[in-house]
């Protein structure tokens, strides 16, 4: 092949090399703007009056009534503080909870060897397929047994069992933990559980933070089970508080309806960013393994 024909065969790969790029950078643009128009509506919308919402459903220019709808939600049942304040305890006492429990079971299914492993695990997995749903009203009444049916604690416990975490850590595990780390630990005199915290946590600092947006985000979002279990205004969680802002057709404020529902994401928007680094680092370090 000359040198002419190798160069311009080189430009052809060059230019379609560019071109796939582009496609790709339009691709994302895409999908970046579809993620994100949901959202922007919601904050327009938290701006707007009803009859502006009535008659123009989307729109992407604020409006002025903000204040307006601040202070109606006012009116009602509405507390945003103590709905923060609910929500916060529970779902970052669940998502603790579930975090650590779940990574210790999924750490025993992978550094122990014993006879009913592989059954615990197809055990655990059955569970999984159960809808929340199906046992609602024997929890109900096992509750309402302990006097727990108008507490956090019944949101609060169940967390600690968690299949799907147990199952994503124990994938996890499998190729990122050392089982030769764990035994020079036990060698050097390391108990279970200092071995546990002080090697295998770290290890895991990625997909703890992974699974901890999930926890937080579907904790934080439950409505179903809170409705069943709290009575008391003073412990509704945010959900709960912005289902009491909607009334009949005739007399809903959309704009304040609009305006909960973007109080209530605010945090997960915190949480997310803040816990977003360790899931971009547990991307590029998944493929490894010493």
């Amino acid at each position: 092949m000359s040198k002419t024909a190798k160069v311009k065969k080189r430009t052809d790969l060059s230019g379609a090399t560019r071109f796939a790029r582009v496609l790709i950078y339009i691709l994302l643009i895409v999908l970046v703007i579809l993620s994100v128009l949901p959202f922007l509506v919601m904050f327009v919308n938290a701006t707007r009056s009803t009859p502006e919402i009535f008659q123009r459903a989307f729109s992407l220019l604020p409006s002025r009534f903000f204040m307006d709808n601040y202070q109606h939600m006012g009116r009602g049942n509405f507390d945003a503080f103590v709905g923060f304040r609910n929500s916060m305890i529970i779902s970052t006492s669940a998502t603790v909870l579930a975090i650590y429990f779940s990574s210790l079971t999924a750490f025993g299914l992978v550094a122990y060897d014993w006879k009913l492993k592989d059954a615990f695990f197809t055990f655990i997995m059955c569970i999984l397929m159960i809808p929340t749903t199906a046992f609602i009203v024997g929890f109900y009444q096992y509750m309402w047994r302990l006097g727990w049916h108008n507490h956090h604690l019944p949101l609060i416990l169940p967390a600690i069992a968690s299949p799907t975490i147990v199952f994503f850590m124990r994938q996890y595990l499998f190729a990122a933990l050392s089982l030769e780390m764990v035994e020079a630990a036990r060698i050097d005199g390391s108990g279970e559980f200092a071995t546990f915290n002080r090697i295998v946590l770290p290890i895991m600092k990625p997909a703890l933070a992974t699974q901890a947006i999930f926890v937080f985000v579907a904790t934080w979002n439950s409505l179903f089970l809170p409705m069943v279990m709290l009575i008391r205004t003073d412990l509704y969680t945010m959900p709960i508080m912005v289902t009491q802002l909607q009334g009949d057709i005739y007399r809903t404020e959309l704009g304040t309806v609009w305006l909960g529902l973007t109080l209530t994401v605010l945090p997960l928007f915190v949480i997310y960013f803040f816990l977003s680094k360790y899931i971009v680092a547990g991307v590029a370090l998944g493929g490894l393994k010493e």
